[in-house]
């Protein structure tokens, strides 16, 4: 059975068979597309994509298993729960719609909390930003960071207090 796809031409709704990418109407931009894409192929060879999976992103085994807790399901209904929980309302700024899970103790610091509930809180992505920068100075977590033998902050009134301080 054969496989379609739209055209990638702009505002182009047409079906196009496999392996093309534009319909009969566009179809020359079909070459310099393919060209395109084998350049970009050229400068980021599978040893790039091999270097960011086992270096950037999987850079140790504590990091590997963090990034797979956050693919778990176990992850997946505790986020649901705390999202609930908090109505996608930002604990730090009230924002309404925010949709990000965040850790009130970096999982970094103390991975024994990361399935804690009352160590989750819903935070929107400007708070997100600031409290991962907070993190880093507080904690000491991140790339090539010491960690600091700090007391662990659970209340998120302080947290905010503190984070908003440094960047007044």
């Amino acid at each position: 059975m054969s496989r379609y796809r739209r055209c990638r031409y702009s505002g182009c709704h047409s079906m196009v068979q496999l392996p093309d990418h534009y319909c009969q109407q566009h179809y020359e931009h079909e070459a310099k597309y393919l060209a395109n894409r084998q350049r970009w192929a050229r400068s980021h060879s599978q040893q790039y994509q091999h270097k960011y999976n086992t270096q950037t992103r999987n850079r140790n085994s504590v990091k590997h298993n963090q990034y797979q807790f956050y693919r778990s399901r176990q992850w997946q209904r505790l986020r649901a729960q705390v999202l609930e929980r908090d109505h996608y309302i930002c604990q730090y700024c009230g924002q309404p719609n925010s949709n990000t899970v965040d850790h009130i103790v970096p999982i970094e610091y103390d991975e024994e909390l990361k399935d804690h509930l009352d160590n989750l809180a819903t935070i929107c992505r400007k708070c997100h930003r600031l409290k991962t920068d907070w993190e880093h100075e507080w904690y000491g977590t991140g790339i090539d960071n010491q960690r600091k033998q700090v007391a662990k902050l659970h209340d998120v009134l302080s947290i905010k207090y503190l984070m908003t301080k440094g960047h007044q």
